[in-house]
């Protein structure tokens, strides 16, 4: 570990890699930064309007919380599996996805991954520039814009910055959320709340597909933050280091949301950062919660508009063969994305509530399929060897396109189709199940057992031992013996 450390100081402030494959000689870090990254990236204010959605939209306060917490283990357990990939692969986590859709089919997955990000990253840069508003006193389109510039920044900074301001949103969000809940539980009957339980399963289920769509949704970056770490870290340490993070810092939120929309009632829609600050107190101290707002959002928002560089990179380098990105090809990336999402963010500040709840659930359709082929495919298929140089080269090892992977994906976004409840869309089986959003369950349960099947059914080969790029020539593990059943 102390080989670890060294190689951590002396690493450029500024990443120079992108999507390319992380060599052993420039692994770094510990896995509690994995746990303070997680941790700050959802003690935050778009956490906590996920929370406070399950009240928002029909649920008791009791069952709300049940539900949430229900979702949190779910889903955590699925974006912790995928966090587990990035130390052994040492790759950005989209990129893998052409082991399971081929080289140019995994544009696919990528470009909804993409819509993913500058959706997130539009809602967090309304929320936070609300509060830099009140903090400077200026109009809340100035404040999107100044919180905007920041987020181009960060991401230009990369990896090493990012781990570091994880360190310092999980300090601040812990001092933040203790000083809140002390005011909201001193201030109100929280007791009368819980006690008044009427249990709806639809309402349940809501909760659970709100939590659960919140943690799987960060699926398609997660490893992204862990690649940088030596291949040797242990999975079970990676996998608990991840998912505690995520889900204890998700579910304070989360809780702290349920009751803030319970005792807000109407109050709460459109006015979320100002009452959540106005439950803290005035002057001084509701300017440090405002400070505390936004910055809990650079966190997640820097997330996002790296993971959407590294993916618009992923698309791009399919087609041409090569991995490596210019900086100036990197910082173009990053001004697109952020630019993007941030227009985004000026339009629809008026309609976000409601807009924002069909959005997370949504997604669901097309990330559960993803996740479950994708894990299914790296532990229990390929049992993590998988070939890395031919990850770019469309005459390889996984071709263009995998027809059958492809296929079981879009099949699986297909299924859940009838069973999906949002705003916009509903399905035709949802008012027989009770108006109960079961899809993301047979998203990701069907994928997965079709997927298993098929894969195993085929001919083509995977190596016996993972394949790294910068293993000495000649050597054991640069090239291995073919297997006849496995990846497709």
């Amino acid at each position: 570990m102390a080989g670890s450390v060294d190689r951590a100081a002396s690493t450029p402030l500024i990443e120079k890699r992108s999507i390319d494959y992380i060599p052993e000689s420039e692994r770094h870090g510990k896995l509690f930064s994995q746990f303070t990254l997680w941790l700050g990236a959802n003690l935050q204010i778009t956490a906590i309007v996920t929370g406070a959605l399950a009240v928002v939209l029909g649920g008791d306060v009791f069952w709300s919380l049940v539900g949430l917490f229900v979702g949190q283990l779910l889903g955590g357990a699925v974006m912790a599996l995928h966090a587990a990939q990035g130390p052994r692969l040492g790759l950005p986590q989209m990129i893998s996805s052409r082991v399971q859709f081929g080289v140019y089919g995994a544009v696919i997955p990528l470009v909804l991954v993409c819509l993913m990000y500058i959706g997130f990253s539009a809602s967090g840069s309304l929320l936070a520039g609300q509060a830099i508003a009140q903090l400077l006193q200026v109009e809340d389109w100035e404040g999107i814009v100044i919180f905007a510039a920041l987020i181009v920044v960060l991401t230009v900074f990369g990896y090493r910055v990012i781990h570091m301001i994880g360190r310092i949103a999980s300090v601040l969000g812990v001092v933040a959320f203790i000083y809140l809940f002390y005011r909201l539980l001193a201030g109100n009957d929280i007791g009368a709340l819980l006690g008044n339980k009427h249990f709806s399963l639809s309402s349940f289920l809501l909760a659970v597909s709100l939590s659960a769509s919140w943690q799987i949704a960060f699926g398609p970056y997660v490893a992204d933050y862990s690649r940088y770490l030596p291949s040797n870290t242990s999975v079970p340490g990676t996998f608990w280091a991840v998912s505690l993070g995520a889900v204890i810092g998700a579910q304070a939120s989360m809780v702290f949301g349920v009751f803030a929309a319970a005792l807000a009632g109407s109050q709460f829609a459109h006015h979320e950062v100002s009452f959540i600050v106005g439950l803290g107190g005035t002057g001084v101290v509701a300017a440090l919660l405002y400070f505390s707002v936004a910055f809990g959002k650079v966190t997640i928002t820097t997330l996002n508009a790296y993971g959407s560089f590294m993916s618009i990179a992923t698309i791009v380098s399919g087609f041409r063969g090569n991995r490596h990105i210019s900086s100036a090809l990197r910082l173009a990336y990053i001004f697109a994305m952020v630019g993007l999402a941030t227009l985004l963010a000026l339009l629809g500040k008026d309609s976000f509530l409601k807009d924002f709840s069909a959005f997370i659930l949504f997604l669901l359709a097309f990330f559960t399929p993803w996740s479950a082929i994708n894990l299914v495919d790296f532990y229990c298929i390929t049992k993590e060897r998988y070939d890395i140089p031919a990850l770019s080269d469309p005459n390889g090892r996984y071709g263009r396109w995998n027809v059958p992977g492809i296929s079981i994906y879009v099949l699986g976004v297909l299924i859940q189709m009838p069973f999906i409840s949002t705003h916009f869309y509903t399905g035709p089986l949802v008012a027989s199940l009770g108006d109960t959003d079961i899809s993301w369950i047979i998203g990701l349960v069907v994928p997965a057992v079709l997927y298993y099947v098929v894969a195993r059914r085929c001919t083509r080969s995977i190596p016996d031992q993972l394949i790294r790029p910068d293993a000495a020539k000649g050597t054991p593990g640069e090239f291995g013996k073919a297997i006849p059943q496995g990846t497709f």
